[in-house]
């Protein structure tokens, strides 16, 4: 048997605000921007540059009880993982245009990261592994 996920849903507040930080702000191709007039939503998927694998579904809250879980989906604690081939170009490049580090580099044993917030304030760690780290395969 063979799996993979495929997409990770992201709650928004707006499409295109969102649509705009994830493609002007962090340089993420958008891959679909399809409107479903039956449900009145948009199917809008972007990912990484030169990624191949898991993309991110950003998913409008469409109902009341969804809106709390903007910008907070993991309760606090980090949620998404942006691996990186070069973490100091992609730091230097994301802090010269605004975004917001709350926690600074930090150099461990599987490789270098720093926490960022995206537009909804939801946290994120851009990390760049080791050589010889397991998850350095495929950059």
């Amino acid at each position: 048997m063979k799996q993979s996920i495929v997409h990770i849903a992201l709650v928004v507040r707006d499409y295109d605000e969102a649509i705009d930080f994830y493609t002007q702000k962090l340089g993420f191709t958008l891959l679909e921007d399809t409107y479903q007039p039956e449900q009145d939503k948009r199917w809008v998927v972007v990912a990484p540059p030169g990624s191949e694998g898991t993309s991110i579904l950003l998913a409008r809250a469409s109902k009341e009880e969804q809106v709390p879980f903007i910008g907070n989906q993991a309760g606090g604690r980090v949620f998404l993982f942006l691996r990186t081939d070069d973490f100091w170009r992609d730091y230097d490049r994301m802090q010269s245009i605004g975004i917001t580090f709350v926690r600074s580099p930090k150099e461990a044993e599987y490789g270098i990261v720093a926490v960022f917030e995206d537009l909804y304030g939801n946290l994120w760690d851009l990390v760049q592994f080791a050589k010889d780290h397991l998850l350095t395969k495929g950059l």
